[in-house]
């Protein structure tokens, strides 16, 4: 879905009332700093929870993968002990 949206590039007015007042106002007046501020703030709320999605992924493959690699041991270490017991009878 997001790779929907990247692709599209819609214009989208996701601003509220005042911010869009105040940002057309100061970029009249020639400035475009509280612009480029607004801008990057809503670019860091957009971000924030895909990263924490992302660590939270993460955190989760390298659990499973840790407890796969333990019961794989722990099945090596069976087969060894089975291939003792076999080979001693």
């Amino acid at each position: 879905m997001a790779a929907i949206l990247v692709l599209t590039q819609i214009d989208a007015v996701a601003q509220c009332a005042m911010c869009r007042t105040t940002v057309e106002s100061t970029i009249s007046n020639g400035r475009s700093n509280i612009a480029t501020g607004l801008n990057t703030g809503i670019l860091y709320l957009l971000a924030a929870p895909y990263l924490i999605v992302a660590a939270i992924a993460f955190l989760w493959f390298r659990q499973s993968k840790q407890e796969q690699q333990a019961r794989l041991a722990k099945l090596q270490l069976r087969q060894k002990v089975s291939q003792l017991f076999s080979s001693q009878s």
